[in-house]
């Protein structure tokens, strides 16, 4: 199969559909790598590192989008749906639910379109939207701390405080894979974290996971009302 990685041209999107090692592992399955000329520069990866992993390197996008297969990041932009063809396999997170527009174009190009997203393992997960999951948690807490800072507006507290400092207090709505990788990061720091999640199995799961140092309870109103008015912030998928 010829494939085909474009650079991403949404906003502030540098990521790249595939690494150098990914496109050696495709080479050596037997199928053809198109790369966009820079498609991984801004994250490291040269088009000598592609080229050296056996990919062809591509000037433009109408190049790349000839091939019967692409693999990308981000949803197609406005000016990528002219260059699709019927029956090319699209392989990327597309986010449809919100987005018509891009529904309507991909069903008019007549593509196969396979959403990151939605992808399940034989345990019915999501192995692809889990590590955007994680990122997202992890992230949340460390633009949370830069925040708290007196020069971004925030009451000038140190996360983890110091001796003689009481630490930050951090609520963390929801056990999930977010909430679950937000608490990590909040504690390791030195935070002081209460995370909350209406599942009482999942607070187990949890408790045993992260040890006692984390605070949790099921969400009855009382309990947050209080909870909240204690909260330096708070952080979560709800």
């Amino acid at each position: 199969m010829i494939i085909g990685i474009p650079k991403e041209i949404k906003n502030h999107e540098y990521r790249v559909g595939a690494t150098p090692a990914m496109v050696r592992a495709l080479c050596e399955a037997g199928h053809t790598l198109l790369v966009q000329e820079n498609a991984g520069y801004e994250i490291g990866f040269t088009d000598e590192m592609f080229a050296s992993a056996g990919a062809k390197i591509v000037s433009t996008a109408k190049e790349v989008y000839k091939a019967e297969m692409i693999i990308k990041v981000k949803e197609l932009q406005e000016s990528e749906f002219p260059l699709l063809t019927p029956g090319q396999i699209i392989f990327c997170y597309l986010h449809l639910a919100p987005d018509p527009l891009q529904t309507k174009h991909l069903i008019e190009a007549g593509v196969i379109a396979i959403a990151y997203e939605t992808v399940t393992d034989r345990f019915g997960k999501l192995p692809l939207l889990t590590p955007m999951s994680e990122i997202a948690g992890r992230i949340s807490i460390q633009v949370g701390a830069t925040y708290l800072q007196l020069n971004k507006g925030g009451k000038g507290l140190l996360l983890g405080g110091v001796p003689g400092v009481s630490p930050a207090r951090v609520v963390v709505l929801g056990g999930g894979v977010l909430g679950t990788e937000a608490a990590r990061m909040a504690m390791g720091l030195g935070a002081d974290v209460t995370i909350v999640d209406k599942d009482l199995n999942r607070l187990r799961t949890l408790d045993s996971l992260l040890v006692r140092i984390l605070k949790h309870f099921i969400p009855i109103p009382l309990q947050l009302k209080r909870l909240f008015a204690m909260q330096t912030w708070s952080s979560g998928p709800y």
